[in-house]
């Protein structure tokens, strides 16, 4: 387990946003140590962590997470991507979703679509907040995004302080290239 550089990223995106947080359903998927989840929970979110049902160790990280940062209200559950559980129905609408660094294989990128769009039935305005790494020029999310009714707005970095070599007074080991999406479904009217 570690903290990696999108992970940072994504903090201080809601570090940046801190204002608009109390009282915001967060779910965090694919959490690992939870950093995001932690930053938006220490901002008055109200939030739940996830990782997959399948790796009882990482939810155990969140929960260590969650007892080591005092957020004893912090909810942990099990969702694996692509996969429909009775944890994944039971959540109510959420607010934000946030993501950082799900967008690791290819081959997980439609799980974790479809995991999104599943939430997004509860609560058509919610937005998938997200960091990743760029590893290829070849992996594009554009043809899922289109094919789950959903659109994308990059951030860039500099509009909230992400863009420094030492971010977050954290320093990021090696060079990395790190991107922040916004996406929602892509009718307004909905």
């Amino acid at each position: 387990m570690y903290v990696w550089p999108c992970a940072v990223v994504l903090a201080q995106y809601l570090w940046f946003h801190r204002g608009s947080l109390p009282g915001k359903a967060v779910l965090e998927i694919g959490a690992g140590v939870s950093l995001p989840g932690i930053m938006a929970a220490k901002c008055g979110a109200e939030v739940t962590l996830s990782d997959s049902s399948e790796l009882p160790h990482c939810l155990e990280i969140c929960r260590q997470s969650c007892q080591m940062n005092d957020l004893p209200q912090v909810h942990v559950i099990g969702v694996t991507w692509g996969h429909v559980s009775q944890d994944l129905l039971a959540l109510p609408p959420q607010d934000i979703i946030l993501a950082s660094d799900v967008f690791f294989e290819p081959e997980d990128f439609e799980d974790v679509i479809t995991t999104v769009y599943l939430l997004m039935q509860k609560n058509p305005k919610v937005q998938l907040w997200s960091t990743y790494q760029v590893r290829s020029a070849d992996w594009s999310l554009e043809a899922l995004l289109y094919k789950w009714d959903m659109k994308c707005v990059h951030i860039p970095l500099e509009s909230f302080g992400a863009d420094k070599e030492d971010i977050a007074e954290s320093a990021l080991p090696g060079r990395h290239t790190v991107e922040m999406l916004v996406i929602s479904f892509a009718k307004d009217s909905l």
